[in-house]
């Protein structure tokens, strides 16, 4: 009977760390002030002179002109030097895709990027300015949740360091936005340095950590993050004459059936963004459904009250008194069908 009670006792920490049905993710540092109204000081960890706020996922930089992809989750032990001693472990089940150890390479420093396959989508997750990685721990090996995969700490390669007191993990929750990222990036964005291939920020399409740790909270074994990316806020639609869409193929939960498009083909696809681009429904176009329209890209509808509250990605402006894609959204639909 003693060796059935402790062998129970050993493997309960482990029972505890796996992510149980409909709750993908779990929280990655030893933090749990989340999940305590009010004590946000205590999880996010500001910027200088700022709250705690700029700490958060959004448009919460440089007075809301400046996107922050991910969560500053503050430090809870430090060592008698004052440095930050917490376990950075995986969110989530899944495997690693990208390491790196230089942290001159990155204002992220020393980070992991985890890749997973939640509820048919294509996800990863980023762990930024790690005081140290995992021995070991290399490109292709297979992560439990929970597992160890560094300390947490306040490597950059920025001018300005993080001091001790606002040493943080910066994570990330994102859809990955194209699989052949690094040919992509040689062709359009030549002369602009790219050391970290696929796995280059601009090919992470963030979500909101906060939020989807709250909601997965709340919905218990009913969260769907395919559910929950469809009831995002949306920025606009727009309207791409294309047949083949690899975003979409790599995402079919967020695709919706369409009866025309079983009898004629897809010529088109209609695309809901939200303000940072990701997007969170895909319907596709029969080409009777899309023979008025003549170029390759129309923007079919905007939301003017989010592009107002957030517009920090810059992908809408407005000419003749008209809403107009800017460039920088031109270019991000070219890397979504690439």
């Amino acid at each position: 009977m003693k060796v059935i009670v402790r062998c129970v006792l050993l493997l309960l920490p482990c029972l505890l760390c796996q992510p149980t049905a409909g709750q993908p993710f779990q929280l990655p540092t030893p933090n749990r002030a989340i999940f305590t109204p009010g004590a946000e000081e205590k999880y996010f960890a500001p910027t200088p002179g700022k709250t705690w706020t700029a700490g958060t996922f959004g448009c919460v930089r440089s007075d809301g002109h400046q996107l922050h992809e991910g969560i500053d989750i503050l430090w809870t032990r430090r060592d008698k030097k004052g440095e930050p001693i917490d376990p950075v472990t995986a969110a989530a089940e899944g495997t690693v895709a990208y390491v790196n150890r230089k942290s001159s390479l990155s204002n992220y420093g020393n980070y992991i990027i985890l890749r997973h396959r939640i509820d048919g989508l294509n996800l990863c997750t980023l762990y930024a300015h790690l005081a140290s990685i995992q021995d070991g721990l290399n490109k292709g090996d297979k992560v439990r949740a929970g597992e160890a995969l560094g300390v947490l700490g306040r490597s950059t390669n920025t001018k300005t360091r993080i001091a001790a007191e606002r040493a943080h993990l910066h994570f990330e929750i994102a859809l990955v936005a194209s699989e052949n990222y690094a040919t992509w990036h040689e062709s359009n964005l030549k002369g602009l340095r790219n050391d970290h291939g696929n796995w280059n920020g601009r090919n992470l399409l963030g979500l909101d950590p906060r939020a989807v740790l709250l909601r997965q909270r709340a919905d218990g074994e009913k969260f769907s993050l395919p559910h929950y990316l469809q009831k995002q806020t949306e920025l606009c639609r727009v309207l791409v004459k294309a047949a083949d869409f690899p975003f979409a193929r790599a995402h079919r939960a967020l695709v919706s059936t369409n009866p025309a498009v079983e009898r004629e083909g897809v010529a088109a696809h209609e695309i809901m963004l939200n303000f940072n681009g990701v997007p969170c429904q895909i319907i596709p176009r029969a080409p009777s459904e899309v023979k008025d329209y003549t170029a390759k890209v129309h923007l079919l509808t905007v939301n003017e009250a989010e592009q107002r509250a957030h517009g920090c990605r810059k992908f809408l402006t407005t000419k003749g008194g008209k809403w107009e894609l800017t460039a920088e959204a031109r270019q991000h639909l070219d890397l979504l069908f690439h």
